[in-house]
């Protein structure tokens, strides 16, 4: 059974503190938009996946209160960054599986300012769900007293400019063109364009990653309706319906450590076996795609990942977002959204949100989404999950009509 994204709904991305609201305030704004979108109401609904991190046990029941009292089952979902796509995973699953017809997945997250602590209780990284993992990079680069993500992500960096010569300049040409792209976006957090040599002189935070490197700590929501196409015909929404053709996750193997590296450790490998499963599931390939939303948690990622998708070579991929490939005009438009750095990273909302973005540029007749340049070739993790949503509107990317910007996109989350 196929199951489909009838609609999709967010809030603006906010500063944590800088806006009078309250988790289930924003759950009710973007999941009331994701109804709209679809064009049903919330009592058709028939499960809720909640995605949340920093709120309180059944926090879901609360903000989906907000949306009706229909008696219907919420289950809660935490799984840090990739918490907002694993809620549109189960959805999905119930779908295809036949379990019901009409599921809506809703992240949200209120966070405080200021960096993430990395898991430790009360600073101790021995009780740290992570633990494992910063061992290994202590053992390779010892501990400094930068954050702790930001560490692990920054000696990532570090290593990958060892290894293949990668370049300051070009690490921060992730956070340049994400910022770039956030000057369209109305949702996004921060909508300032900045030259790469200003990503440079921002602060450091550890070495080489700057502050606009660095995704923000965030308040806000998103939300998805997911359908049968059983259940888009009966309600005459299949042609606004974005289907999703594959979707996979993977976690750690022995190998994300054995290598001692922290590349290995943020989950380079975890990416590319996701990727590959996803495009064994779909019959597609990185050729088949024009526009990516993925998880920039630190600028380094965004580069890691291109070689995860097969956009480029092993160690190849600072060059490539140099030669402009990974924007308007260039091969692949990566993070129109502006991404993670710019657009925000409330954990439970985050990948919900890049799905929103996706589903507004597929050229399904949707409106309020980024202002942006069109694509030249419209188109249809302690975890790591890929997805490919694919529009229904053209039989083939290439013959799309202009004005549109995509038909097929893809969404790979880090965890």
């Amino acid at each position: 059974m196929k199951s489909f994204v009838a609609g999709a709904g967010m809030t603006r991305f906010e500063k944590p503190e800088s806006r009078e609201w309250q988790y289930w305030d924003m759950a009710r704004e973007a999941g009331t938009a994701a109804l709209a979108d679809a064009g049903i109401a919330y009592g058709q609904v028939e499960q809720v996946l909640a995605g949340y991190c920093f709120q309180p046990s059944t926090a879901g029941q609360r903000a989906a209160y907000e949306l009706g009292l229909t008696g219907v089952p919420v289950h809660n979902v935490n799984n840090n960054c990739a918490t907002g796509s694993s809620a549109l995973m189960l959805a999905r699953q119930l779908v295809e599986g036949g379990v019901s017809e009409c599921v809506l997945a809703l992240g949200f997250e209120k966070m405080k300012r200021g960096a993430l602590g990395g898991g430790a209780d009360g600073g101790d990284f021995a009780t740290s769900p992570v633990a494992r993992h910063y061992g290994v990079m202590a053992a390779a680069h010892g501990f400094e007293m930068s954050p702790p993500t930001a560490q692990i992500f920054g000696n990532a960096a570090r290593e990958h400019m060892e290894l293949y010569g990668t370049t300051e300049a070009q690490l921060a040409a992730v956070g340049a063109k994400n910022h770039r792209h956030s000057v369209h976006n109305p949702h996004a957090q921060f909508q300032v364009e900045y030259s790469v040599a200003e990503v440079l002189a921002s602060r450091t935070v550890h070495r080489p990653l700057t502050k606009l490197q660095c995704s923000p700590t965030s308040d806000g929501a998103a939300a998805a309706v997911v359908v049968s196409e059983r259940f888009a015909a009966a309600h005459g929404i299949e042609e606004r319906a974005v289907e999703i053709v594959a979707q996979a996750m993977t976690t750690d193997t022995a190998a994300s450590f054995d290598s001692g590296r922290c590349i290995d450790v943020v989950g380079a490998g975890m990416s590319r076996a996701a990727a590959r499963s996803v495009y064994e599931r779909s019959g597609l390939g990185i050729e088949d795609v024009d526009v990516i939303e993925l998880h920039d948690c630190f600028s380094i990622n965004e580069l890691l990942t291109y070689e995860a998708l097969g956009m480029c070579g092993e160690g190849e991929s600072g060059k490539l977002v140099e030669s402009g490939a990974t924007t308007y005009g260039g091969r692949w438009v990566v993070n129109p959204s502006g991404g993670l750095i710019s657009k925000g990273h409330p954990l439970g909302a985050t990948g919900l949100a890049q799905v929103g973005e996706l589903v507004t540029h597929n050229g399904t007749g949707r409106g309020g989404g980024s202002d942006a340049p069109e694509v030249p070739h419209p188109a249809p993790f302690r975890c790591s999950e890929v997805g490919v949503l694919e529009g229904r509107a053209w039989s083939g990317h290439k013959e799309a009509p202009s004005g549109t910007v995509a038909e097929r996109g893809l969404l790979p989350v880090w965890d």
